[in-house]
């Protein structure tokens, strides 16, 4: 099945960042622990389970669009009980964090997230707009633009962690 990206409701639309220093840690308003593993990954999409502390989601996202930042995004919270039996049949690799929550002026929630396991020694930031055209202030922390560079997806890293780079 073809579709065009902006004809569907649940798009995401984010941008990511290296992070430079660690000052985003004395901004931050909070903070939460992800784990995640992937149940599928192909071109056209990925679905990944996700336990958010005492949470749980199911996640299916189409690739980006041409603008490599804009993509279809369907979230349903599962229990965590059912992410245990889904991460059994997970592929293998998972994604393990800690994920910073910082506010920023426009109203946005700039996430930072410090990789741990086999991607350990990776920041990144990732801020979702309301909008593509949306322009916003960068936090000073916030280093290189890597939205287009797919090595920074999580569904990549899950398979070639950042210590094998």
């Amino acid at each position: 099945m073809t579709y065009s990206v902006s004809s569907i409701n649940n798009i995401e639309i984010e941008r990511k960042f290296l992070v430079k220093d660690d000052s985003y840690k004395r901004l931050a308003t909070g903070q939460v622990r992800i784990q995640q593993g992937y149940l599928c990954l192909n071109p056209n999409c990925s679905v990944r389970v996700r336990r958010w502390n005492d949470q749980g989601f199911l996640t299916i996202k189409s690739k980006a669009g041409e603008n490599g930042f804009s993509r279809y995004e369907f979230e349903k919270e599962i229990t965590v009980q059912e992410v245990n039996e889904l991460l059994q049949l997970a592929l293998p690799g998972r994604v393990d964090k800690v994920r910073w929550l910082v506010p920023m002026k426009e109203g946005l929630t700039c996430e930072v997230d410090e990789f741990l396991g086999e991607n350990e020694g990776l920041v990144m930031a990732e801020v979702e707009l309301p909008d593509e055209q949306m322009e916003f202030e960068r936090p000073a922390f916030l280093g290189e633009e890597v939205t287009m560079d797919r090595r920074y997806y999580n569904s990549y890293l899950s398979q070639h962690p950042y210590r094998t780079w």
